[in-house]
């Protein structure tokens, strides 16, 4: 360990297309996912020794499935790397991705690596059922198979109800408090379409998207260009017959991967490469669990106080959408934050929400983005299932 803290440069970031539930890339096993991100970053850096690699950390919020055994160290495996470098999985839920950059990112900052892979990988459409072991042998009736697509499961019986609702009737109670309709959530699906099809359209993805082997997909496969406001108003609410969250503004059901390469100066002349950004800061918070929408407010206003940076110096934001009636709450709290530098090429409505992957997806593109402006500051925030929030500061 170093006497004082190292600076942490993000080389270079590159994520999957990500796919629809049942779509393109669910014939694509996670792990392969993984491996396909990570293969893409060694290749995109040929002066880097792949032996160099100090470790890898991805997150992953299922762990159930193939993606089980320590998807970090599997993807290092049927990445070709050397079998010296080690792999790490870590699970924040809807944050493991960019809790896994954080955690690659103190490991470099306090000397404990120089070159570091972190990213974040999830296949909702390959997500298995599990089944829970009996309470006693030979049992003779029926067995109940559990999901582990999305959301609570086998949930212990000591949880409060009211902490164990469905993420969508957390995101209907979050619209209640906040105040947030069902016109301004669907105006801000609509946006997040727009965006995202807009920027595909002027190749603003074209430096971070690698393709998958085998797969026909070059692009984010929920973008719907077509979708109207008249087509979002006739959708009727998903979790309250009066409610106002509905599948057209929730973010859907998807499969991909993400992966950033970190390093301190050192590692940096390894590359042969210049930075996209630096990390500035971080933090991480908790909320009442079904209120999970808000927690990225106070994570932010955190992360932004230990970088010394206010909302009104961003250059811009990736705020994950999981529904557009938490993003726009978290917004509403923000009245500093200009709304205009905000998820500028779509959000997570269009592209779409792999749950593991999606810290670091939104991670790597603030940091193409301030690359591509030349200088500023970006922040990248998520929400989390079960009460949390999560916030990264990076810098140019």
């Amino acid at each position: 360990m170093t006497d004082r803290l190292r600076d942490v440069y993000v080389v270079d970031a590159v994520r999957t297309p990500i796919g629809k539930y049942g779509g393109a890339l669910s014939g694509v096993r996670p792990d392969d996912l993984a491996a396909t991100v990570l293969r893409a970053l060694v290749d995109r850096a040929p002066d880097l020794d792949p032996a160099r690699v100090d470790d890898v950390f991805f997150g992953n919020a299922n762990g159930a499935g193939e993606e089980n055994r320590d998807v970090a160290r599997m993807a290092v495996l049927l990445a070709g790397l050397p079998v010296t470098v080690p792999g790490t999985t870590v699970n924040r839920l809807c944050g493991s991705g960019m809790e896994a950059v954080i955690q690659a990112a103190r490991a470099v900052a306090v000397g404990d690596a120089s070159v570091a892979v972190a990213g974040g990988v999830e296949s909702m459409s390959r997500a298995p059922w599990v089944l829970p072991k009996p309470s006693r042998a030979f049992p003779a009736g029926h067995q109940e198979l559990c999901s582990t697509t999305l959301g609570w499961r086998m949930v212990n019986p000591r949880m409060p109800e009211e902490w164990t609702v469905a993420l969508g009737e957390g995101a209907e109670l979050v619209a209640d408090r906040y105040g947030v309709d069902r016109a301004a959530q669907d105006a801000f699906a609509l946006a997040s379409h727009e965006k995202a099809a807009r920027a595909w359209q002027q190749g603003h993805y074209a430096a971070e998207v690698v393709p998958v082997a085998g797969v026909d997909l070059d692009r984010d496969e929920t973008i719907r260009a077509d979708t109207s406001a008249a087509a979002l108003a006739r959708l009727k609410p998903a979790f309250r017959t009066d409610g106002t969250v509905t599948a057209g503004n929730s973010s859907p059901l998807n499969d991909g991967a993400a992966a950033l390469l970190l390093t301190d100066e050192a590692g940096l002349r390894a590359t042969g490469r210049q930075p996209l950004a630096r990390i500035a800061a971080s933090a991480v918070t908790g909320v009442e669990p079904q209120y999970f929408g808000i927690g990225p407010v106070t994570a932010v206003e955190r992360a932004l106080d230990r970088a010394g940076r206010g909302l009104a110096e961003l250059r811009t934001v990736e705020l994950n959408e999981a529904f557009a009636a938490q993003a726009l709450a978290c917004l509403g709290q923000w009245p500093d934050l200009d709304p205009a530098v905000v998820n500028p090429y779509g959000g997570a409505i269009a592209i779409g929400h792999p749950l593991g992957a999606s810290g670091a997806r939104i991670a790597g593109a603030v940091a193409h983005q301030l690359a591509a402006a030349g200088s500023g500051t970006g922040l990248a925030a998520l929400c989390i299932g079960v009460g949390q929030g999560l916030a990264l500061v990076l810098e140019r």
